[in-house]
């Protein structure tokens, strides 16, 4: 069996940008003579997703010709399909204390040496340009748009290197990266394989969405976002409590994979969702599942608003379907999970329940109805909730 998974990275290569044994003692060598910048929390993560592969085809921060055309019109300046800017912004007196050819450390939060930095180009960006152009809005409301006001003006460019892929703090059994589940996936003999993101916890209508897809592909990737998030976000160890529980009880088992993205939320709604579908090609999926308000915030995007950017490419350009499903709700005439386009009950028969719905209710101590939530997913739920209040 070929260890090899039938869809290819994008752009045809998986990169990989994790130091060699040989390299890891050289760097270490230099590391006190050279410049600094810290990483915040998403530019780590942004830094591991390049090193492993998840960002193919891209090597490291991005250059300002890649990233002029990445914000203005969804592609890299060779023309590639890439929906979202990858950059390390910084501030004009830590801009200034680096030269175009040095070689620059990058430390993480707690001044832990993570990575090198081969910096080929420092520029200036346009921040409100990026901020209409990527999340549709100026407004530093949104909380992807207050990110980019909050950063550095001055952007560094430059392939990137990671010094070592370190197991997950959390949930070291499911940091499964690009290689290894292309591996998996060639392993169990799936040629067509759906992903599916989420950084909320699973529901009724995530599982019916996803039910849906397995009827016509091999296998299911279940790969929740354990990145950077919103503070009002259910955390990542609930999350993955609860795909846990419906993974054991719910799920058949030979069918599915569960496995983190390390990566972190953008709330970027329709640019998001080609970027998360390129991702998903990354790690070897054919299918990539888009359901409503797909990475959305607020009232910023329309409903499929996501769906529809996908017209925006050529049939087979991005190199993975997506798989475009309608709001699902409980169908309280039926007695099943359905669509608009399965059910024929009244606006009154449909039980909608949003992630931001459910958050409330869990924050008044209230137990989400089972026609949302499997019961011993609110069970787990209602207990995270009520752990977090008594801290």
């Amino acid at each position: 069996m070929s260890s090899i998974a039938s869809n290819p990275p994008h752009g045809g290569t998986l990169i990989n940008r994790i130091v060699s044994p040989e390299q890891h003692q050289d760097f270490l060598s230099k590391a006190e003579s050279l410049p600094r910048v810290t990483l915040d929390e998403r530019a780590f993560s942004d830094l591991v997703m390049i090193a492993i592969g998840g960002f193919s085809p891209i090597n490291g921060f991005m250059a300002q010709d890649d990233y002029n055309t990445v914000v203005t019109d969804m592609r890299m300046a060779d023309g590639t399909p890439w929906a979202v800017p990858v950059t390390l912004s910084v501030d004009e007196t830590t801009a200034n204390a680096l030269k175009e050819g040095d070689l620059v450390r990058l430390d993480d939060t707690t001044g832990r040496f993570v990575g090198v930095l081969e910096l080929t180009e420092k520029y200036t960006y346009d921040k409100v340009k990026e901020a209409t152009h990527v999340y549709r809005t100026d407004e530093d409301k949104h909380p992807g748009v207050k990110v980019v006001y909050d950063q550095g003006p001055i952007n560094l460019a430059g392939p990137v290197w990671l010094l070592e892929r370190d197991p997950h703090a959390l949930f070291p059994a499911y940091q499964i990266d690009p290689a290894a589940s292309r591996a998996m996936f060639a392993e169990k003999g799936w040629k067509t394989v759906v992903g599916f993101q989420t950084r909320n916890p699973i529901h009724r209508a995530h599982e019916y969405i996803q039910k849906c897809a397995l009827e016509i592909v091999d296998g299911l990737f279940l790969h929740p976002l354990v990145g950077a998030t919103k503070s009002d976000d259910i955390p990542a160890d609930v999350r993955m409590r609860c795909y846990e529980i419906m993974l054991e009880h719910y799920y058949p088992q030979d069918r599915v994979i569960l496995a983190i993205n390390p990566s972190a939320m953008r709330y970027a709604g329709p640019r998001e969702a080609i970027f998360h579908a390129l991702i998903r090609k990354n790690y070897g999926c054919t299918h990539f599942i888009v359901g409503r308000d797909h990475a959305g915030v607020g009232d910023y995007y329309g409903t499929y608003d996501a769906q529809y950017i996908f017209d925006e490419f050529q049939p087979g350009e991005l190199g993975i379907t997506p798989l475009k499903f309608e709001h699902a709700f409980y169908c309280t005439r039926t007695s099943t999970m359905a669509t608009s386009k399965t059910s024929p009950s009244s606006p009154e028969e449909r039980i909608h329940l949003s992630g931001t719905k459910v958050r409330e209710m869990l924050r008044r101590g209230e137990l989400p109805p089972p026609e949302f939530s499997r019961p011993e997913v609110a069970a787990e739920l209602i207990r995270a909730m009520r752990v977090a209040q008594a801290v």
